[in-house]
């Protein structure tokens, strides 16, 4: 995000020896390792990556086996996936005043981990504590002065099936500093992040704060099918999208803030003016969500068999779905192929081939050939940050022309040898679609540079009628390794030619061309965060045809019917003084709607000309920031 650097966390120290994990499964460390031979309903082979903890382990045994999966780099190869069985964890004593608390479930969540519920609902994981994420500190004596990198990088982690009552103390090195980042208000968490780091179905028991304790800079994010029953404060977060939750207040704006299907969010207002912003604050409220399906979960029953919950699509949706009888299939875990780090991407096709489901365990996966979906209702499940690279320019993940597959929790990074695309979702012309029951992609994280050199020209291609985009981060890389303008070469985040496609919290950024082109009929998206190229190296080398720059949003212009509201396009062009003449363009048609857009100047030279087709004031050095209510061809 604006004024990132090279900077890289570093990791933090293993904390605990040792857990212990119920059942067949022995930890060393902290990380589970199940036995080679443990494939079976009660006890499935997740591998040396996965800790399962239990209610009758030491609240000391749950914190060392979270604190040893915290510690990676911002581009570890490392995974982790931290799994509570239902029951109760740690002691609501000194819930009141966290400084007196002792006993609680206290721990920071690090890149690469995911930390998640085993119950079918968010309630039947009790946490006394907190799981959280804080800023990376700037200055130590006055944090206050050094807001960047903050939250800025915080990505790739994620929380989801629990529920908390917070109880937050500083935690590890955080809590021997004159100014500690993770001291929170009584009854309040911290969750501090940008991109690729969502809540999901989480039920917190009091506030929830969505930035650092002294104000530093984040860029997240997303909340989803929750509820947090104190008040959610996004204080200095540049944007944030919450949906299908349940909220008992909200506090806080910065440039989009947006919500669909949420109870307790604040009504539509829109800006006109960077002066106005001060009184009238950038909400969208969407009261319904047109469809929704949130994302597949690993279960356990009293039994102690093991399963996948798929839920259903919603349609119209308002509050979360699990207050009552959840619609969707519980697929016992025997109907999958359990892949680990090493399996050859032949041997997960013959599975899938075969008709079985696909849980990838944390890894990362080179993969020859894409993994090929041909089933309809096909899970594609992926834990703790599952990361697959192509090997030989191949995509990672594809669909054929299929209905209700649900691909979740999977990260892409581009290989060296370049892709034309990472991640297909449909053949070419794809025709078959069932609105009811519809294509999703959820949590899912395409990257092109970063952790290694890579190159693509499409991250991700949307082919199939009718397919949901759910929380989609598609990143061309302005840090790390083999990052630059002729390294990590990228033209385009998403592309989209199905038809009746929505999108509900889509990122992309970075790209060298257009962020993304939508050419279906029919689309739809609520909420979009994008930043263009920092690093165009002169204005003549960044030209669409005779015009300056590209856009970050592109509705074609055979397209007759597409809407989208709350939309974000930010500008730090670092490397060159480069202008983009429009945010957004779209076809000058009656069927084409847009509500709530800015556009932002981050910092460096140029800046955004208009916010679509030629309207909206110019985003610069000058007037940092551009709002406009609505267009309409």
């Amino acid at each position: 995000m604006a004024r990132r650097t090279a900077w890289r966390r570093a990791a933090v120290a293993l904390i605990g020896s040792a857990a212990v994990v119920a059942g067949s499964v022995t930890a060393f460390g902290g990380i589970a390792v199940a036995p080679a031979s443990a494939a079976s309903a009660t006890a499935p082979d997740f591998g040396p990556n996965v800790t399962i903890l239990d209610p009758s382990m030491s609240t000391d045994q749950v914190n060392a086996a979270l604190a040893a999966a915290s510690g990676e780099s911002e581009f570890s190869t490392n995974r982790h996936a931290i799994l509570f069985k239902p029951g109760s964890y740690g002691s609501a004593a000194g819930q009141d005043d966290p400084s007196t608390a002792t006993g609680i479930v206290n721990a920071n969540v690090g890149y690469y981990e995911t930390v998640a519920g085993l119950g079918s609902s968010p309630t039947d994981v009790h946490i006394n504590g907190s799981i959280h994420v804080e800023p990376v500190q700037g200055n130590a004596a006055a944090p206050w002065e050094a807001q960047d990198p903050g939250s800025l990088v915080n990505f790739w982690r994620s929380m989801s099936n629990v529920q908390i009552n917070p109880i937050q103390r500083p935690v590890g090195d955080d809590a021997s500093r004159q100014n500690p980042e993770g001291a929170t208000d009584a009854h309040q968490m911290r969750w501090a992040v940008s991109q690729a780091a969502p809540l999901r179905r989480v039920d917190i028991q009091g506030g929830l704060t969505l930035f650092g304790r002294y104000g530093a800079f984040a860029s997240g994010g997303v909340l989803a099918d929750s509820r947090v029953s104190g008040q959610v404060v996004s204080g200095s977060q540049q944007q944030w999208f919450t949906q299908d939750s349940s909220l008992g207040s909200w506090n806080g704006a910065v440039w989009n803030q947006a919500f669909t299907g949420t109870t307790g969010a604040p009504a539509s207002s829109w800006p006109s003016s960077q002066d106005q912003a001060s009184t009238v604050l950038p909400f969208t409220n969407v009261a319904q969500t047109p469809i929704t399906r949130d994302a597949p979960f690993l279960t356990v029953g009293s039994d102690g068999v093991y399963s996948v919950f798929a839920p259903a699509a919603r349609t119209n949706s308002s509050g979360v779905s699990w207050t009552g009888d959840q619609a969707g299939r519980s697929i016992p875990i025997t109907d999958f192929f359990i892949a680990h780090p090493g399996d050859s991407a032949a041997t997960i096709n013959a599975a899938l081939d075969s008709g079985k489901d696909l849980l990838l365990t944390p890894g990362v996966y080179g993969v020859d050939q894409a993994l090929h979906v041909s089933h309809d209702g096909t899970v594609v499940l992926g834990m703790g940050m599952a990361t697959l690279v192509p090997t030989a320019g191949n995509a990672a993940v594809t669909t054929g022309d299929t209905t209700g597959v649900q691909l979740s929790g999977i990260t892409v990074d581009a290989g060296a040898q370049r892709s034309a695309i990472l991640v297909q979702v449909g053949s070419s012309g794809a025709t078959r679609a069932d609105a009811s029951d519809p294509t999703t992609l959820t949590d899912v994280f395409v990257r092109v540079g970063g952790p290694h050199a890579g190159s693509t020209g499409t991250a991700i291609e949307v082919d199939s009628p009718h397919t949901l985009l759910d929380d989609i981060w598609s990143w061309r890389a302005d840090h790390g390794t083999g990052v630059g303008w002729t390294q990590n070469t990228a033209d385009t985040g998403l592309v989209v030619n199905g038809s009746d496609v929505t999108a509900l919290g889509l990122f992309v950024e970075h790209f060298q061309k257009d962020q993304v082109i939508w050419n279906g009929n029919g689309g739809r998206t609520i909420f979009f965060q994008s930043e263009m190229p920092y690093d165009p190296p002169s204005q003549s080398a960044w030209m669409d045809g005779s015009t300056n720059g590209y856009a970050s949003y592109v509705v074609s212009p055979g397209v007759t019917s597409h809407d989208a509201t709350a939309l974000g396009v930010y500008s730090f062009f670092r490397d060159s003084p480069v202008s983009s003449e429009n945010a957004i363009t779209v076809p000058n048609t009656s069927g084409v709607t847009l509500t709530h857009m800015v556009t932002r100047y981050l910092n460096g030279g140029g800046g955004i000309t208009h916010v679509v087709n030629g309207q909206g004031g110019t985003a610069n050095g000058s007037v940092a920031t551009q709002y406009l209510a609505a267009y309409s061809g």
